[in-house]
């Protein structure tokens, strides 16, 4: 029984990895598109090939972590109840064990082979960077994010994220708002606005803390380039479902990749503990036709951020039937 034991849950972990290398991904639960669903559990869907392959390696691993787990755990309970003193009165005074030990070097030098193999491989299809089709340069603010098109004529996309103060403004208008929220300051104003908000939220179908004033817009199936730098701290520009993670240093420039294979709006945040406002400064990205991204570049180039904001919102509602207030809110 206990050389079973010491075989089969290796041998299973390595049997799933190598499913795994060779395309079989077990059924995942629902996960959302772009951003988290409440009750989620695992990771954002890929909209990348190196999201997807991210995932492959997630589960993978996942699968050797838990084999290895049960593997340790029926081991000491076959050990505890097999060789207690009640069982085993008379203890064994065996030394060594030539199987055992081949068998306990061998089997982790495979296992690590077996991680070893799919990681070289993301990580090469990481940083080898295909030709790049559109070039944007993210640069972290404490707290706001600038996003310039050093290609498409240098003009920049300042997005900062979109407060409940933005949205109850833009639903009730300027004067009303005053009105209403009159006399109150501190936690008391941000609990009334919180709580008025959140029909508001559901409305525009935006998600509260991620949504920004201006998103970044980005073509389907074109390769960018995100070069990331910073203006004061260390910020991180991250896209989950794009698997993109790159940290915005000051006085360096780094540089990742993505290509969105489908369209619709996909948020991030920073991910590196940068100051006060940590916690908002959300990123998000609109991925729209080639069509619609050449419609809206050129008006940004011709400075007609009205017509940029109208090409925006007529996606935004083909995207998810969503409402916009972004035009409002500045």
């Amino acid at each position: 029984m206990l050389k079973r034991m010491l075989w089969s849950a290796p041998v299973a972990a390595l049997v799933g990895s190598l499913a795994l290398m060779f395309g079989f991904e077990p059924a995942r639960a629902e996960n959302g598109l772009g951003q988290s669903l409440p009750g989620q559990m695992g990771l954002q869907e890929a909209a990348t090939e190196v999201a997807r392959e991210i995932h492959l390696f997630y589960d993978m691993t996942n699968i050797i972590i838990i084999a290895i787990a049960v593997f340790v755990l029926l081991l000491m309970l076959y050990v505890m109840f097999r060789f207690s003193e009640k069982s085993n009165p008379t203890p064994s005074k065996t030394t060594h064990n030539t199987i055992l030990e081949v068998a306990w070097t061998v089997i982790p030098i495979l296992i690590l082979v077996a991680i070893a193999i799919p990681s070289f491989k993301l990580l090469m299809l990481q940083y080898t960077y295909p030709k790049p089709d559109l070039t944007i340069k993210a640069v972290g603010n404490a707290w706001f994010w600038e996003h310039q098109y050093p290609d498409q004529g240098g003009f920049i996309v300042t997005s900062n994220m979109l407060t409940d103060k933005a949205v109850m403004e833009a639903k009730l208008g300027k004067d009303e708002y005053k009105k209403r929220y009159s006399g109150l300051e501190g936690t008391s104003l941000s609990k009334a606005l919180y709580d008025d908000s959140q029909a508001v939220w559901n409305e525009l179908k935006k998600p509260r803390q991620l949504a920004v004033d201006n998103e970044i817009v980005v073509p389907v199936n074109k390769v960018v380039h995100v070069l990331t730098t910073s203006n004061d701290v260390i910020h991180n520009w991250t896209i989950p479902s794009f698997g993109s993670k790159l940290d915005a240093v000051p006085g360096r420039v780094a540089a990742t990749w993505f290509r969105a294979e489908k369209e619709g709006m996909f948020y991030g945040q920073c991910s590196e503990l940068c100051g006060l406002n940590h916690a908002y400064m959300p990123i998000a990205v609109r991925v729209v036709s080639e069509s619609v991204f050449n419609e809206w570049a050129g008006a940004m180039k011709a400075k007609d951020k009205r017509k940029a904001r109208e090409v925006l919102d007529k996606v935004a509602l083909e995207h998810d039937g969503g409402k916009t207030v972004a035009s409002a809110a500045n």
